[in-house]
C-alpha cells in the first residue's frame, strides 16, 4: 500500500476535516484518509495513488497543499 502526505494550512475546524476526508475518499484507489487538525497534515494511504489528482481535488474542495 502505498502512502502520501500533504499539508493544507488552511484547515481549521471538523468540518473542513469531513470534507477532506470525505471527499478524497470518493477517489478511485484510495483505501483510507485521515486528517491531523492539529498537524495539518493530510495522510492518504491506498494501492496506487495518484499525488496530481489528490493535490488537485484538495483544491478543487478548497484546501490547496503548501508546498515548502
Amino acid at each position: 500500500m502505498a502512502e502520501e502526505r500533504f499539508i493544507v494550512t488552511n484547515v481549521k475546524c471538523g468540518g473542513c476535516v469531513s470534507n477532506i476526508e470525505n471527499g478524497l475518499g470518493q477517489m478511485a484507489g484510495i483505501e483510507s484518509v485521515s486528517v491531523d487538525l492539529a498537524t495539518k497534515q493530510v495522510l492518504v494511504n491506498g494501492a496506487a495513488l495518484d499525488r496530481g489528482a489528490i493535490a488537485a481535488k484538495l483544491v478543487a474542495l478548497g484546501y490547496p497543499e503548501v508546498k515548502g
